[in-house]
């Protein structure tokens, strides 16, 4: 029986995004997963618009479930889920970011998963889905490269953390998530994790649901924010990346075409005119974290 196992505590941070924290929410509170089984903590991080609003709506609506928090002194997804892990009641901690949504048996699963296995770090698949309206070919892009989930745990010992599930004595043991980093984060923390001796796993059986970004502004802009976290990873953890270095072909160079051609033409049906189109975003979006890279680096994102 679910009620038996593990406490879980599930962590959703969130910034002006009134329209995604509603289906993410709709989403956990709908779980087959008894309500007194878990907890919903909902970290509004300083949104200047209705979000919080939004939040509150549900605190009505389920009392006992879905709690807010509030993390306005530092902007950012570490801050703002470090302050829910400070709160959480449970031995079970399960992430998901707003604008995510999951099947019914999600948490249900998760915790079968963790506790038939003893798992300590646990992340999930995750299906880029086109919304109605919005299948542009940044969307196209987005969901052919979507989120790796078991080649970053394999091979880079981290799992994003909107799928992303931990025990609670993971955290005792090597501490939150770095408030430092813009982004990366999650590398950082799984990197810790690891080295700390934990077991990682990926776990196949649970898929959760990211809608594609359509707006090729919006994914320039998500790239130019995970330069600016290498570069504070550089600055904060160097062990754990290459030294920088601004002559690196690598950060001004166009993705290797023959190597590109066959990853998208093996994931999708596309035209020729599509298929340049879709290297030419893949060269932008390089471009991109690399300005995001140098902005930090060289200091401006330091003041």
């Amino acid at each position: 029986m679910a009620s038996e196992r593990s406490f879980v505590s599930v962590i959703i941070p969130v910034y002006n995004d009134p329209r995604g924290i509603r289906m993410t929410l709709n989403a956990v509170t709908d779980q087959t997963c008894p309500h007194e089984a878990y907890e919903v903590l909902v970290v509004d991080n300083g949104s200047t618009d209705n979000t919080r609003d939004v939040i509150r709506r549900y605190c009505d609506r389920f009392p006992d479930l879905v709690k807010l928090l509030v993390e306005d002194e530092v902007q950012g997804p570490a801050a703002a889920r470090n302050e829910a892990i400070d709160h959480a009641n449970g031995s079970l901690l399960a992430f998901i970011d707003a604008d995510m949504t999951v099947e019914e048996t999600w948490l249900e699963d998760a915790v079968a998963s963790m506790e038939t296995n003893e798992w300590d770090y646990m992340g999930c698949d995750v299906e880029i889905y086109i919304e109605d309206g919005k299948d542009t070919l940044t969307a196209k892009y987005n969901q052919i490269f979507g989120f790796p989930i078991r080649k970053y745990i394999e091979e880079q010992q981290f799992s994003g953390t909107g799928c992303l599930v931990v025990r609670r004595e993971v955290f005792d043991e090597v501490g939150n998530f770095d408030e430092r980093l813009f982004s990366g984060e999650d590398q950082e923390f799984g990197n810790r994790v690891y080295d700390a001796g934990f077991d990682q796993h990926y776990q196949p059986a649970i898929t959760m649901y990211h809608p594609a970004r359509s707006s090729l502004p919006s994914l320039l802009k998500k790239h130019f924010r995970l330069g600016r976290g290498r570069a504070q990873m550089q600055r904060y953890h160097p062990e754990r990346v290459e030294k920088p270095s601004v002559l690196n072909p690598r950060n001004y160079l166009p993705p290797h075409p023959i190597r590109f051609y066959k990853r998208v033409t093996e994931a999708a049906s596309l035209t020729r005119h599509e298929v340049v189109l879709l290297f030419l975003i893949a060269y932008l979006k390089r471009l991109s974290a690399t300005a995001g890279w140098a902005y930090e680096h060289f200091g401006e994102g330091e003041k």
